[in-house]
This record gives structure tokens, sequence and C-alpha cells, in this order.
């Protein structure tokens, strides 16, 4: 039966042995869905990045604080500021409010990235949609590989980390997904093990890595009872990111040391301190943004802050993003985050032909889903998503 304790190790954090614990992710999981979705719904031409990004960490206060009330020194909100990336924007791009705003446009490939916790259990999403898609306004070309690519690289994903599974396997496949569809993963990027308060655990998966990436990445087993925040992002282009002369805006605290100098350094470390802990945030929900901009630079100087750079693809490339929280459970893996797709919007003329990855996409990613049943988008199955072709043209 359920643990009933869950507070009750302070040498040792609880895992999703317990009840409780699970049922914290899952509250979790389905207040970033509820989030994602209202930010989908204000996506429309017009709407501005800050603007969603503004709604989005201000949706997550709001469902948090209702939860747990009773738990005054319960720790819950925002696990990762809501960033919203257009087309080439790769990811972390989350503007303040003195900055100038960018307007969604009609057709625009729009990546939105966010993180909800309660009592420091992380659940994770990211989503991709186009501005104004429809079954009458498919997605086509180039925009439809990238996201059919990276949509079924994710749902390959679902299956591939399990208990007894490796890093690189999932490395691998990701792959031979992306390159069917033309498209590249984005070189470098991490999907990490999640733990209590930490967003970047050390079990990692890898995307298309470098030869120097492979050897600083080591092999390692996903074991049952782990939390996984697993991160596709894949690209029209090369996948080689960079940065360019955009700022920085979220971070996160370290464990290194340092007397801060400046009087405006330590009263903005303090209430990094004091109001995120270790948890990802970004300048924009700070009161006075020019003092957090002062503040920010000596902390990152001297490693008290992991910045989040802001990276770009080349110009005229596209990125899509599938982003979601995994809790390998003892009867099989259970996704608690997940946006709406639906395979009839998004018009690929490529298709997965590799027999392998089709029949790992054709079984269940559950073994715990018999008596459920499947929504309307869920029951055409991501093995048939595969063979979506551009001769579906029935308008």
């Amino acid at each position: 039966m359920a643990d009933k304790g869950g507070d009750s190790s302070e040498e040792e954090d609880p895992t999703i042995t317990e009840d409780l614990v699970v049922t914290k992710y899952k509250m979790a999981g389905d207040m970033a869905n509820r989030v994602l979705q209202k930010i989908i719904e204000s996506a429309i031409p017009g709407a501005t990045v800050c603007a969603l990004c503004q709604l989005g960490d201000g949706l997550i206060k709001e469902e948090t604080s209702k939860v747990f009330k009773k738990g005054k020194d319960m720790k819950k909100g925002v696990a990762f500021p809501t960033c919203i990336s257009l087309n080439h924007c790769v990811c972390h791009y989350s503007p303040l409010l003195s900055e100038m705003d960018i307007p969604l446009q009609d057709g625009d490939l729009v990546k939105i990235d966010l993180g909800v916790h309660i009592d420091g259990f992380i659940a994770v999403v990211g989503h991709t949609i186009v501005v104004g898609a429809s079954k009458d306004n498919k997605v086509t070309g180039r925009k439809a590989d990238v996201i059919q690519a990276a949509y079924l690289a994710s749902k390959l994903a679902e299956r591939l980390v399990k208990d007894g599974n490796e890093n690189y396997t999932v490395t691998d496949q990701i792959q031979k997904v992306a390159e069917a569809f033309h498209c590249k993963p984005v070189e470098g990027m991490l999907s990490h093990q999640l733990k209590r308060n930490i967003i970047d655990g050390e079990k990692a998966i890898i995307q298309n890595p470098t030869d120097q990436q492979r050897k600083d990445h080591g092999k390692c087993e996903f074991s049952v009872h782990e939390v996984y925040a697993v991160d596709i992002l894949v690209s029209t282009g090369e996948g080689k990111t960079k940065e360019k002369d955009v700022r920085t805006t979220v971070y996160k605290k370290t464990d290194n040391t340092y007397s801060l100098k400046m009087k405006a350094s330590r009263a903005f470390f303090s209430d990094v301190c004091n109001r995120f802990s270790s948890m990802p945030f970004a300048l924009r929900s700070f009161e006075d943004e020019k003092k957090a901009k002062m503040g920010v630079v000596e902390c990152v100087k001297h490693g008290l802050l992991e910045p989040f750079n802001v990276l770009w693809e080349k110009e005229g490339e596209y990125v899509a993003q599938f982003k979601f929280t995994l809790l390998l459970m003892p009867n099989g893996p259970s996704r608690i985050t997940e946006g709406p797709f639906d395979p009839e919007i998004i018009q690929s003329e490529y298709s997965i032909q590799d027999e392998e990855i089709k029949e790992i996409l054709a079984t269940s990613s559950r073994k715990n889903q018999k008596k459920k049943k499947k929504k309307p988008l869920d029951k055409a199955s991501d093995a048939e998503a595969v063979d979506t072709k551009k001769d579906t043209s029935e308008d």
C-alpha cells in the first residue's frame, strides 16, 4: 500500500518507490499539460512571445498554489520558466519585459518549453506547433518533415527509455528517425535523469554527439524507479547550434560558493536562493529587472549561477522539439507529460522505412494500460503515423 510518509527522509530523498511521490509527479505533470494547452490556445497571430512566457509562468504559479495548502514549508511552482523559441531559434528564449517583444505570425514554428514542480518533484514538457495550422491548412515542406521526425523520435524514445536499456541505444535510434526525414538531431543536446530538486541528474542521453562528446558522456543503463526528462530536438539543417547577440535570461543556481563583492549581487543572489533554490528561473520574474541584470553578472562570473544560453540554428532552417517526463515504474514506463498532436495536420513527404524502428513504434510503451480506453487522437497508432505520406490530400 501507499507509504504514508514522503516527508520522512532528510538524509535520503524519497523516490517513486513511494506512492505519495508518484502522486506529486503526476500532479505536476497534469498541471504542466494544462498550462501547455492554454499556451497553445493563446498562440495565435499577433500574440507576443513575452506575453506567452508570462502567461505560462503565471498559470504554473496559479495551478501549484491550489495544492498542498497546509504544507506551508513545501516549495512548489516553476521548475523551468516558460520559453517560446520560434523557427530557427533552438531553445531557452524567454525575453525580459523591457526587451522588444516579438509577435507570432501565421506559419511560425513555435516551440513551447516549461516545467512544474511540487515539493521538488519535477515534470517538464516541450511541444511544437505551427501558428494557424489546421486540417484545412496543413503543415507541409520542411516544417512538416522536422516536426514529424521529432515527434516520432520522441515516441520511439518513450519506448526505449526503460529498465535495462542503455542510453546510447536511444541516441542511435533517434539519429535514424531524423535521417529518415532528411533532418538531424541537434548536436550535443542532453536528456537528463530527474531527481528531487535536480533537473539535470547524472544519467543522461545525448543527441548526435561529436567524437569528443561521446567520450565525455559514458554509457549508462536505465533502472526501474528512475525518472527522466526526455528532450528531443531535431533540425532541418546541420544540427549545429551557436549563440547570437541575444541576452541570456534563464539561469540555475550551482553548488559553488563565493563571497560576492557587490551589494546588488548579494541581494539578487539571496533572492534567488530564497525563491528558486536549485530550480531554473527567468530574470523576468524579478520585480526590478535592472537590478537583476546587474546582480546576475557577478554571480555568473564566479560560477554561482549556470546560464541557459539562447541557441540558434542557421537562419532559414527549422527546429522542432518534443519533451516529456517519464517515470520508470515496475510495470513499465509511465509518461506523465504530453501535448496534443494531430498527425492529420502534418503532411511530410517522407516516412520511416526501417523495419526495426517500425516494430518498436508498433509496440505499446506501457504494460499497464490494458483497461484504459484510447483517446480519439491516440486511436491511430504511432506505427500508422510512421506511414503518413503526401497522398492524404483530402480537403
